[in-house]
C-alpha cells in the first residue's frame, strides 16, 4: 500500500462538516495526517502512546476509512459480482448463501445483478455494469439454458475480470462448479432397480436447461446398462403443477409404471398428488424419486426419497476457485489453469421408495 495518506471520510458532522476526515482526526490527536493513516492502515514505525492517542480521537470522532477511496490507491475494490437468476427459489438461493458465506470469509463484498429470464440476457450491459465498478472477480450463476452462453467469445475472457461460472457444461478455458447431475441421476435410478422396479419413468425438467439434459442421460444410462427400457418419459417444467399433468400423460402413457424419477422434489411433489388422486399406493404401486433434497421433501407423504445436491458447497468453492484466479492475477503469477469442479451428489432414502 502506499505511504501516501488518502482522504477517507466518514458521515458524521465535525465542526459542521458532513464527514469526519483524517485532517479532523489529526487535530484531535495533535498528529501528523500521515501518523494517523499509518495507525489506520497498521504501517510504519508508531510508537505506542502515539497510536492509543490516534485510536482514542477515531473512536471518539467515530471515524470509519471510506472504502472506495482505499481502492484507488490499492486498485482492488475486494468487490465480487454475481451474476443470478431465480433466487428466490431453493436450488439458486442454497448457491447463494454458499457464495455469500465464502465471500465473507474471505473479506469480500458481493455486488449482486440479478436478470430476469435465464434465457435471455443483455450480456453486453452486464459486463459493462461490472467493469465500471471495477469488481474483482465474477460468478456467473445464471444457468444453461439454450444458447445463453453465445456471449462466450475467444479472447473476451482476456478483458474481463477472472470468472467462474456455475451450472453449465465444461468448455476449454472455463472454471467451472457444478453438482454432478449425472450421477444424481445414475443414483436415483439405480435406487429403484436395486428396489425390485423394473418399469421406471422419468419427469425431466426443460430440456433446454442442461442440468435437465443431464439428469436425462443419467436415468437414461443407468436403465440401458440394465437391460431396462428407457422409454417412459414425460418433460415438464420446475414445479409442482407441471409434475401433477407430467405424471398423469406418463400414468397414460405406461399404466403399469411402477416407479418414477423426477426431476425435481417440486416436479416429485406433483406427482404424489397425482397419484394419490388416481388411487395409487406408494410406494407400494409406484415408488418415486426426487432431486434436490429441499426442506419440505421430508414432509411430503410420503416423505421423499431424494437427491441432496449440496449447493452450499458448489457456492463455496466457486469464490474459493475465483479468489485464487483474482490472486494469481494481482501477484502476476500468470492464470490458474481453468478447472471444472463437479460436487458428489447424495441420495437421501426414504419412504417414498423403500
Amino acid at each position: 500500500m502506499s505511504e501516501d495518506p488518502v482522504e477517507e471520510q466518514t458521515p458524521r458532522a465535525v465542526n459542521n462538516a458532513p464527514y469526519v476526515t483524517l485532517q479532523d482526526v489529526a487535530s484531535l490527536a495533535g498528529v501528523s495526517i500521515k501518523t494517523v493513516s499509518r495507525v489506520v492502515n497498521n504501517q510504519g514505525e508508531i510508537s505506542e502512546a502515539t497510536r492509543q492517542r490516534v485510536q482514542a480521537a477515531i473512536d471518539e470522532l467515530g471515524y470509519r476509512p471510506n472504502v472506495l477511496a482505499r481502492s484507488l490507491v490499492n486498485r482492488r475494490t475486494d468487490t465480487l459480482a454475481v451474476i443470478a437468476w431465480g433466487i428466490e427459489y431453493f436450488g439458486p438461493s442454497r448457491m447463494m448463501i454458499g457464495i455469500e458465506q465464502q465471500a465473507d470469509e474471505l473479506g469480500y463484498s458481493l455486488f449482486l445483478s440479478l436478470v430476469s429470464q435465464p434465457d435471455d440476457l443483455n450480456s453486453d450491459r452486464i459486463l459493462d455494469t461490472l467493469l465500471a465498478r471495477r469488481v474483482d472477480g465474477i460468478i456467473w450463476a445464471v444457468p444453461e439454458v439454450d444458447d445463453n452462453r453465445k456471449w462466450l467469445k475467444p479472447g473476451l475472457l482476456d478483458r474481463l475480470p477472472p470468472i467462474v461460472f456455475l451450472s453449465m457444461q465444461s468448455q476449454p478455458g472455463l472454471t467451472i462448479a457444478a453438482v454432478n447431475n449425472f450421477s444424481g441421476a445414475r443414483q436415483a435410478t439405480q435406487h429403484l432397480i436395486d428396489q425390485g422396479r423394473r418399469k421406471i419413468g422419468m419427469i425431466t425438467g426443460p430440456k433446454a436447461w442442461w442440468e435437465a439434459r443431464e439428469r436425462f442421460a443419467g436415468w437414461k444410462s443407468t436403465l440401458e446398462e440394465a437391460g431396462l427400457p428407457a422409454t417412459s418419459f414425460v418433460e415438464s417444467y420446475w414445479a409442482a403443477a407441471g409434475g401433477e399433468r407430467a405424471m398423469q400423460q406418463l400414468l397414460k402413457q405406461t399404466p403399469d409404471i411402477d416407479a418414477v424419477f423426477a426431476s425435481s422434489d417440486q416436479i416429485a411433489l406433483g406427482a404424489l398428488g397425482a397419484l394419490h388422486q388416481l388411487g395409487r399406493r406408494i410406494p407400494a404401486d409406484v415408488a418415486i424419486v426426487g432431486f434436490d433434497n429441499s426442506p419440505e421433501s421430508a414432509f411430503y407423504w410420503p416423505p421423499l426419497t431424494t437427491i441432496y445436491q449440496k449447493l452450499v458447497n458448489v457456492g463455496h468453492i466457486a469464490v474459493q476457485n475465483l479468489h485464487q484466479m483474482i490472486e494469481a492475477r494481482r501477484q502476476q503469477r500468470g492464470y490458474i489453469e481453468a478447472a471444472v469442479t463437479l460436487i458428489e451428489p447424495e441420495l437421501i432414502i426414504r419412504a417414498s421408495s423403500a
